[in-house]
């Protein structure tokens, strides 16, 4: 399990990127990159990192399932995603 602190920073980072992303997208296009410069740092999409909807964890995260791989594998063999089996052969 990720800190709490961890979690929620990232979540600031969400909204954060939310709120700047129209006016972003308008500087862009217009090519004011110093304007650009002067919104907040996190206001950058890349700046948000991918975590595990259950435990918050950043690394081994599955984009398509939204966890990470030891949630993926808990939740596959319990037979809760669907479509997802073990492979046998």
């Amino acid at each position: 399990m990720a800190k709490k602190a961890w979690i929620a920073r990232n979540e600031k980072r969400k909204r954060t990127v939310e709120k700047y992303a129209e006016k972003r997208r308008a500087l862009k296009e217009a090519g004011d990159y110093e304007a650009l410069q002067k919104l907040p740092r996190n206001a950058s999409p890349t700046r948000v990192r991918n975590r595990c909807s259950i435990t918050g964890r950043s690394r081994g995260y599955i984009s398509r399932y939204g966890v990470s791989r030891i949630k993926f594998r808990e939740l596959a063999l319990q037979g809760k995603i669907p479509g997802v089996r073990k492979a046998s052969w």
